[in-house]
């Protein structure tokens, strides 16, 4: 079964030669920002209004409405903090990486850091952050001062997965309040065990959350709320795009013949054969396994049916030669025991997806559960004309048209059957199969180009820097010095004090002494009357008005800058909070 493959590894630095020669253009780059989605996508209300990033209100039904310029140019020597919890092959570090390219590209100034390494050598991360620091991206440690000094100066931090959440606590420590009204968190999980509040305690706190799909959205609204019992913050829906290198390759067909003959030559598949492909890392979640059951139910009613049909084929790329998960060791087990060896082949995960796509006539999607957050290879393959097998779950609902760019099949055991029919329809009808991927292929065009998400995206980042702009506060905290706000279980900020240069132990100055009440009282702070209070037990700010002090067990705080409203909140249970209107007199301990 991995002979294929094997002679397939031997060629491999054929393709960018072929590529290269039939393109005149470097195809190293478009393999590394292909980031083919492999997480799985595991509104406080949505900001986005409808279809505000849909390209059909922005720009006009081909596209050329869109603005010349490079939307992201305003992002031009803008400090940028990028955050992944991982550097891989999967999707969600390659598209972080992408966009670091994107902001490079205007002149940004973009800091990685890999929250988890592995120990040792690897070669993957070297060889990713390699190209990073080619392209002017600055590559930090996860942990040190150095990392705590570049949040705290970053014009913009972008969280990459839930799991990155981790990174906030264990480096930032006390500074993490400092940095998270300046953070954009971007997720691309949907699977259960990633709601948990060590991952996504700060989440309210953020600025603003960019997920890929808006089912998805949907999702973590919901289970946040109900398994939680936070808000999401204001949540921005983007779809991707491909890379235009990737599209570069996909509207060659000179370069398509020859990736597609080489591909199938080192597979053994001629070239009327028809393959079916699935990319993605090799695991449960991924469906590999349902997508063999329907393959070779397809064969079964092909056989059955006496349809006269050419040779079909099976292309699993993103397997891991090298671990041997138990997982795939079933799957060669499986073709083992069915005698389909020379009908299945496995090919070894890689950045190099386009020769692939060249080959494949099908993209089987079968990602199980609740499916793709988006699902990045699905609108590269139909930039490449392939009509699409899906789930219906997930983000593969919002890129494939059901009946027009491709067929969508049940998750789990029962859609094996509907997966196996829908094959054997796609391989006695071609002119359906084409159709399907022409339509595809428009779609792309229309939705889900680069410079589509580029616009998606920026209308994001100016959203989100104008709010941090907006919401810059400055945090007193603890110290002999230093006058300092402590009730207990509670700590107070202040807003608007710029006159504070420094986050931390900040010595306030004659004109902004603040005294808090249970020590002395409020004093004038320079005519910045807003307050907030830190609830320990919730995690979260209770966010008051311009003009109102909250407190947690705040008896009779004196007036602040002249302003007589002060609420406390007295904590009732875990979720709720109750508003009380407190005395406004002043108390007498402030009379100077």
């Amino acid at each position: 079964m991995a002979k294929p493959s094997a002679a397939w590894a031997q060629k491999r630095w054929l393709f960018p030669l072929l590529v290269a020669l039939s393109l005149s253009l470097s195809t190293a780059l478009a393999f590394l920002l292909r980031a083919a989605f492999d997480s799985s996508c595991d509104r406080h209300t949505f900001v986005v209004p409808d279809n505000r990033f849909d390209l059909d209100r922005t720009a006009g039904g081909a596209g050329n409405g869109l603005a010349d310029r490079n939307p992201l140019g305003f992002m031009k020597s803008k400090r940028v903090l990028l955050v992944s919890h991982e550097l891989s092959l999967s999707g969600g570090p390659l598209l972080l990486m992408e966009l670091a390219f994107l902001l490079r590209g205007v002149g940004a100034e973009v800091c990685w850091i890999t929250n988890q390494k592995p120990s040792g050598t690897y070669e993957v991360v070297d060889n990713l952050e390699h190209k990073m620091l080619g392209r002017g991206v600055q590559v930090l440690s996860a942990k040190g001062q150095e990392a705590v000094g570049t949040a705290l100066k970053a014009d913009l931090v972008v969280l990459n997965t839930a799991v990155a959440g981790k990174w906030l606590d264990a480096v930032l420590k006390e500074n993490v309040h400092q940095v998270l009204p300046k953070v954009l968190w971007w997720i691309h999980e949907m699977r259960g065990h990633y709601f948990k509040m060590d991952y996504v305690k700060h989440l309210p706190l953020v600025t603003g959350a960019m997920i890929d799909s808006h089912v998805t959205a949907e999702y973590w609204k919901n289970r946040t709320q109900e398994r939680l019992k936070i808000k999401m913050p204001d949540t921005y829906v983007v779809h991707l795009g491909n890379s235009k290198e990737l599209m570069d390759v996909a509207e060659d067909s000179v370069a398509k013949r020859v990736l597609r003959e080489h591909v199938r030559e080192s597979l053994g598949v001629r070239n009327d054969d028809i393959i079916f492909g699935l990319i993605n890392s090799v695991s449960r979640g991924k469906g590999q396994d349902l997508f063999l059951r329907a393959f070779y139910e397809s064969l079964q009613l092909i056989q059955e049916k006496k349809l006269v049909v050419p040779s079909l084929h099976a292309v699993i790329v993103g397997s891991d030669m090298a671990a041997q998960t138990k997982f795939e060791s079933e799957l060669r087990d499986f073709v083992a025991l069915k005698k389909i060896q020379n009908r299945v082949h496995f090919v070894n995960k890689t950045l190099t997806v386009a020769p692939y796509l060249a080959a494949i006539d099908v993209l089987v999607q079968n990602s199980q559960a609740r499916g793709e957050c988006f699902g990045r290879i699905t609108i590269e393959a139909m930039a490449f004309q392939l009509p699409v097998l899906g789930t219906s779950a997930g983000g593969t609902t919002e890129i494939v048209v059901n009946g027009s760019t491709g067929l969508l099949h049940p998750v789990g055991k029962e859609g094996v059957t509907p997966l196996a029919k829908n094959i054997v329809k796609l391989a006695t009808h071609v002119e359906r199969r084409l159709t399907m991927g022409k339509r595809g292929y428009e779609r792309v065009k229309v939705m889900f180009l680069e410079r589509h998400m580029a616009h998606r995206i920026a209308a994001v980042l100016k959203d989100v820097l104008q709010k941090a702009k907006n919401h810059r506060h400055w945090w007193l905290v603890r110290s002999e010095l230093d006058v300092y706000m402590d009730l207990g279980a509670c700590q107070v900020r202040v807003h608007g004090v710029v006159c504070l240069q420094s986050w931390g132990h900040a010595k306030l100055g004659h004109k902004h002494n603040v005294v808090m009440p249970g020590v002395g009282c409020l004093r004038n702070l320079g005519g910045v009357p807003s307050w907030d209070a830190w609830s320990c037990h919730a995690q979260r700010w209770m966010a008051g008005g311009a003009c109102q002090v909250r407190a947690h067990g705040v008896r009779s705080p004196c007036r602040l800058g002249g302003s007589p409203s002060y609420d406390a909140w007295s904590w009732l249970s875990a979720q709720t909070w109750e508003c009380v209107l407190l005395d406004a007199t002043p108390n007498s301990s402030c009379q100077s």
